[in-house]
């Protein structure tokens, strides 16, 4: 069809084939190209995406091609310089988080789209899960102050390893995973960070030595909510309590309960752990006259919630429905600038060894 948004793919590794995979099963969206400078890499995901074109840099590939949109999937060290490049061809833009590696680029970024009219989507996937859409939903009724304790530590070896050390070469755990719930907590309290501090430690002698393959970050809101984000990547991580996202207020509290009894964990490295919630666990704090609790527990099931391509695809239905109804991306930009300058200050902590104020 004459309408299809065409699109080219920069990156076939993890998420460029999990997008590319959403954007062939999409009919509002055409693939006219993938990019990556591994040759087998791109050339068995166009054999699975109807064999579009393929190149091995951006620049070529928006000469031939001249799309509507451009994914980038790459690692985060080049995606300002994509997204960037991409704009100025006259695409529209989704790209992986983080946005960027500074916010000085993100607001390049953010500048660029807003002056050539382009949309710009990140891949914060996350706001398409329904189940973590009801999880900010409920936290937002326990009140004010709260207290969010949230991890995402991943147990890596061989591929997955690779992957994580190519990762450290420009970011830390603490950046490129961080944002993502940081984001959460922004849009759970709805108020401003004031305060930002970060511990770590570099746990493997394979990754340079400036960089840190383990952190935890603590961040203070002007509404007096406090929360914890914690990641850690490599063969030496623990498989034990890797996965907390758990939310207190003075009405109670509500916690993701990842797995069910008998549901066989597939692991901290696997994609579709990163996502997966099984049921949602609300706990009301209201004491009757006898001192007991009023209500019990709810048990909110989740089981039927999307897997990490399903949310690729939802990722990809709602660029497309930005590029068709011209939706106003301000916000959703802005709030990708705010975790990242965030996570970034977590960074410039860890770094400097004191806390720092936003």
């Amino acid at each position: 069809m004459s309408d299809k948004v065409t699109v080219v793919v920069i990156g076939c590794g993890n998420m460029g084939s999990s997008h590319a995979r959403a954007y062939f099963k999409n009919d509002g969206f055409r693939i006219v190209g993938l990019v990556d400078k591994l040759v087998e890499k791109r050339a068995a995901l166009a054999a699975e995406v109807g064999n579009p074109l393929q190149f091995d840099n951006l620049a070529a590939a928006l000469k031939a091609t001249r799309p509507a949109a451009v994914s980038v999937c790459t690692y985060p060290d080049t995606h300002a310089r994509f997204a960037l490049a991409a704009l100025a061809a006259g695409a529209h833009v989704f790209v992986e988080k983080p946005i960027a590696e500074t916010v000085e680029q993100a607001r390049r970024i953010a500048a660029l789209a807003r002056r050539l009219r382009k949309k710009v989507v990140v891949g914060y996937i996350l706001r398409h899960h329904p189940a973590w859409m009801k999880f900010i939903e409920l936290a937002r009724a326990l009140g004010k102050p709260l207290v969010m304790r949230m991890n995402l530590n991943q147990q890596s070896s061989g591929k997955e390893w690779g992957v994580h050390k190519h990762l450290l070469e420009s970011m830390s755990p603490i950046v490129d995973c961080g944002v993502h719930y940081v984001d959460v907590m922004c849009q759970m309290t709805g108020a401003k960070p004031v305060r930002v501090h970060c511990i770590g430690a570099r746990l493997s002698g394979q990754i340079k030595k400036s960089m840190y393959n383990y952190g935890q970050l603590q961040v203070v809101f002007d509404d007096g909510s406090v929360g914890w984000y914690e990641a850690g990547w490599g063969p030496m991580m623990s498989e034990v309590a890797f996965f907390v996202k758990d939310v207190v207020g003075p009405k109670g509290c509500v916690s993701i309960v990842k797995s069910a009894a008998g549901d066989e964990d597939t692991g901290s490295a696997d994609l579709d752990s990163h996502t997966k919630t099984n049921s949602l666990r609300l706990h009301h704090a209201e004491l009757g006259a006898d001192g007991r609790y009023v209500r019990p527990d709810e048990v909110i099931s989740t089981a039927d919630e999307p897997g990490h391509q399903e949310l690729c695809d939802r990722e990809q239905a709602y660029f497309l429905k930005a590029i068709r109804e011209d939706l106003d991306l301000s916000d959703h930009v802005s709030d990708a600038i705010n975790s990242l300058r965030i996570v970034l200050a977590a960074d410039k902590s860890f770094r400097t060894a004191r806390a720092v104020r936003l």
